[in-house]
């Protein structure tokens, strides 16, 4: 029998004012679950129940916060085989991607942030010599910067990682001592449930943790602008961040902003081929090019363009299309039936534009693979910087190639981009690849390498986000800073 979830508001599980609707499987369209379909007061409602909980939750003690978040931790990972089945289910991805990269690493970043709640909140400012005058009489003041949660934190996540994106909100906003509303994205918002169970298992007090969800944008909506919510921390694409941001700047709230990227990747003439083949290939690859860091846009050197092209083309070649469970699959469906038309569109628009497809741009065909929502590893050079497929976030498995003539010319088109999110340097040259970094306007930049450091700061410049996480980094991003003050 297929379980129907229900909503999760304080500390009870209330059945939806709306009812249900489906969660498909995108590799097969058959139904994995029901998710509550929330009315907009049930919403105002949860976020009133952590306005509730904010008084005791936030004067816990930071050992009594870490100690939850490390049980969470471990029942996250007690049912990890579990948890990696539903969320191969509903997101497409592969079993690999499923257990390392997203249930893994959920259960990592609750654990880490159970260290975090313990990392000191204070900050000493040097005494000051004030003489006397209008504010008072002459002395030394004393002060210190601290650290204090921001209130009602709202949570919305992507789907491209239902473990490790509402995790990276979640476990520091708690950690900090805030409170939240989660609202997770539509296509595949069933393991957060069983993140949420998890918390409740662990001893989360009643109210600090609420989940909602909906199909409709209306439930997002109400996340949002509800009075009770003091800050919202959004995962998702640049139109939708902009629409956040207009209410939240009406009502003065707090925002941190993970939007969209079209990662450039530059490849100088004396780079690695190898390494950047590699690291570029993971946008084929690594959930099917649905991660807003992939180095999609590919500025390659002309003296190793074509031999760059050769060995991308042959890297998705060797690229195995297929069902997430079977061994063997690289490259799964994509979230859905309208985001797969969506992708083929784009390669369609490139073609009409004068891009040359080199591998791919066709639907798959195989066993089994009608029945899913599946894109080729697609290759597309010629390509000029003012086509839409090189300016536009795409969010597939789509690898755009401009060539460059010198470093002035390739860092000129790096940055001419709406986004900022993560760019990627290859060169022999180390003093060149961190000269170039340093020019680039983006929030990251990977150098021979498009793996992360996970204490690193992530966010985005220009339209790829607002503020930064990650590390110690969110627990600031989860705070307000109160400065005491006091004569010495």
């Amino acid at each position: 029998m297929t379980r129907a979830e229900r909503l999760y508001v304080a500390g009870e599980w209330v059945e939806p004012d709306g009812g249900h609707y489906e969660v498909t499987d995108p590799a097969t369209g058959e139904l994995v679950g029901l998710a509550p379909e929330a009315s907009r007061a049930q919403v105002h409602q949860a976020a009133e129940a952590a306005r509730a909980a904010f008084a005791t939750w936030s004067r816990t003690k930071p050992e009594e916060r870490a100690a939850i978040l490390d049980r969470a931790a471990d029942l996250m990972a007690r049912d990890a085989d579990a948890h990696t089945l539903l969320a191969r289910a509903e997101t497409g991805a592969t079993t690999a991607t499923a257990r390392g990269m997203q249930v893994a690493v959920g259960a990592a970043r609750f654990r880490r942030y159970a260290r975090g709640a313990l990392e000191p909140v204070e900050q000493a400012i040097a005494p000051q010599i004030n003489e006397a005058g209008p504010m008072g009489r002459a002395g030394v003041f004393g002060a210190v910067a601290v650290r204090r949660p921001v209130g009602v934190v709202t949570c919305i996540t992507s789907y491209n990682n239902p473990w490790a994106n509402p995790a990276g909100k979640i476990a520091p906003a708690l950690a900090m001592g805030n409170t939240v509303v989660v609202k997770p994205a539509p296509q595949d918002p069933l393991s957060v449930f069983a993140m949420v169970r998890a918390l409740e298992e662990a001893g989360v007090p009643a109210g600090v943790v609420n989940l909602v969800t909906g199909s409709a944008p209306a439930v997002g909506e109400a996340a949002v602008d509800s009075p009770a919510v003091d800050m919202v921390s959004f995962t998702g694409s640049t139109a939708v961040g902009r629409a956040i941001g207009e209410v939240c700047g009406r009502d003065v709230k707090r925002q941190l902003m993970e939007l969209g990227g079209k990662g450039a990747a530059l490849v100088f003439d004396d780079a690695d081929l190898d390494a950047a083949v590699s690291g570029i290939g993971t946008t084929f690859s690594f959930y099917s090019g649905q991660i807003c860091t992939a180095p999609t846009r590919v500025l390659a050197q002309r003296g190793i363009h074509d031999r760059l092209v050769e060995g991308l083309a042959a890297y998705s070649g060797h690229l195995r299309v297929g069902h997430p469970a079977e061994r063997g699959t690289v490259v799964g469906p994509v979230i859905s039936a309208a985001h797969r038309d969506r992708i083929e569109a784009y390669v369609e628009l490139g073609r009409k534009e004068g891009a040359r497809v080199v591998t791919g741009g066709e639907r798959p065909d195989g066993p089994g693979l009608d029945r899913g929502f599946y894109v080729a590893p697609t290759l597309l050079t010629e390509c000029t910087p003012g086509m839409r497929v090189v300016r536009e976030e795409i969010f597939g498995p789509v690898v755009v190639v401009v060539p460059f003539d010198d470093e002035e010319e390739g860092v000129a088109l790096a940055n001419d981009s709406d986004y900022g999110l993560i760019d990627y340097v290859w060169s022999g040259d180390v003093a060149r690849a961190f000269r170039v970094a340093a020019r680039l306007r983006a929030g990251g930049v990977g150098v021979n390498t498009v793996g992360r450091n996970m204490e690193a700061p992530f966010g985005g410049f220009k339209k790829s986000g607002v503020g930064r996480d990650v590390g110690s980094f969110a627990l600031h991003a989860y705070s307000e800073l109160q400065a005491v003050v006091w004569p010495g």
